[in-house]
């Protein structure tokens, strides 16, 4: 078994070898799990039209179900959408609704954001349909920080740094991001509000400043500085102060996360011209290594919220989406692409996808190793943020 531990709730089932398992999770959903990965849930969808079919398709697609047949169907939804929306989700098997609602007063995409939000719930699982994102929006000097819902939707595009940007990430719980921008010179870590559009530095020390990650709590930030002329990994409070240093030469440290309780980062260090995964006490320590089964050259990791998983780039010829048990162990190759980052529900990642001389914007289902482009979302964009 790739990962030893099998979750309720509808969570990460893989098997390499095993006979067909079939796995309960949560009251009536059930997934058949054989081969390479678990199979994707069948649904039916009948009375939904234009926008809200749109919506409702691609929620549940990017969270590990498929579109049959009412008869071939596990769960069965309908609805309308004349105005408001209203909407049933009944397991074909039980008869049993999960969802029988009429949603109103909003746009007709947070209703359906909502409808789906509530099936999962019904499941027992996490939605992720009213989430955010944060990337960057072009390339070299022409690029600059944008936000959108999570499916890419009321994309606005938040910086005119008219500079280098790269890696931003939200303020846990907060209106905010903090990025790296070289306007005005060298690379500086930038605090930017949404709301008001303010922003201050965060670090601003000679040489660089990047990758910055912050912590769960939102108030400290885990970043990459090179001051002493090595890149070593640091933390320091969210305005700044109190700059602390982690790692140190031969030590090359780089992409930087937290683990949820905020006790722990991870981050890809490069020693005796290896890169590898590390993970360090956030109050210092000595760095240990994160076993990732043999898998080449792994850098920009990110914790899922639940804790139990690492996802990462595999660089060789190309560069690969990669999971790994967040304590070490056989990591598994999901996908060609890069810049990871996980969703609210610790299942499904967003990442960036090569695309010609560009790259795309896409949502991968890790147990079924489901994908699809954000197509709202045009140009080369990268480096995506969740917030959580």
């Amino acid at each position: 078994m790739i990962f030893p531990r099998i979750i309720s709730k509808l969570r990460f089932v893989f098997c390499l070898c095993a006979p067909m398992i079939v796995i309960p999770a949560g009251a009536a959903d059930t997934i058949v799990v054989s081969g390479q990965g678990a199979l994707p849930i069948p649904v039916s969808i009948s009375g939904f039209t234009g926008e809200a079919e749109e919506v409702i398709k691609f929620d549940l697609y990017v969270q590990g179900f498929k579109f049959t047949g009412p008869e071939e169907a596990q769960f069965v939804l309908s609805g309308n959408n004349n105005g408001s929306l209203t909407a049933r989700a009944q397991d074909r098997i039980t008869k049993e609704f999960k969802i029988n609602k009429t949603y109103t007063d909003a746009a007709m995409r947070r209703l359906a954001h909502a409808f789906v939000d509530d099936f999962l719930q019904a499941l027992g699982r996490k939605g992720i349909g009213r989430s955010r994102i944060a990337f960057k929006a072009g390339s070299g000097l022409k690029s600059e920080i944008a936000v959108a819902d999570f499916d890419g939707a009321n994309r606005q595009v938040i910086t005119h740094d008219n500079a280098i940007v790269a890696a931003p990430t939200w303020i846990p719980g907060k209106l905010a991001v903090v990025y790296m921008s070289q306007r005005g010179g060298p690379s500086q870590i930038l605090h930017h509000d949404l709301g008001s559009g303010n922003r201050s530095v965060v670090a601003r020390k000679p040489g660089s400043n990047i990758s910055p990650a912050v912590s769960p709590d939102g108030t400290k930030v885990a970043l990459i500085m090179d001051f002493n002329g090595n890149p070593d990994l640091c933390v320091a409070n969210i305005d700044g102060s109190g700059v602390r240093q982690l790692t140190k030469a031969p030590m090359l440290a780089s992409s930087p996360c937290w683990s949820p309780n905020g006790q722990t980062i991870c981050f890809a260090g490069k020693k005796d011209n290896r890169r590898q995964l590390w993970k360090i006490s956030a109050s210092g320590g000595s760095p240990e290594r994160i076993s990732v089964g043999g898998v080449p050259n792994p850098s920009e990791p990110d914790w899922s919220p639940d804790g139990e998983w690492i996802v990462f780039t595999s660089q060789t010829r190309s560069f690969d989406i990669c999971v790994v048990p967040a304590r070490g162990g056989t990591a598994t190759p999901l996908v060609a692409g890069e810049d990871p980052s996980w969703g609210p529900n610790s299942r499904t990642v967003i990442y960036a996808r090569r695309s010609g001389d560009g790259r795309r914007l896409s949502m991968l289902d890790v147990p079924t190793k489901q994908t699809k482009d954000i197509s709202r979302i045009s140009g080369s964009n990268s480096q995506p943020s969740w917030a959580k």
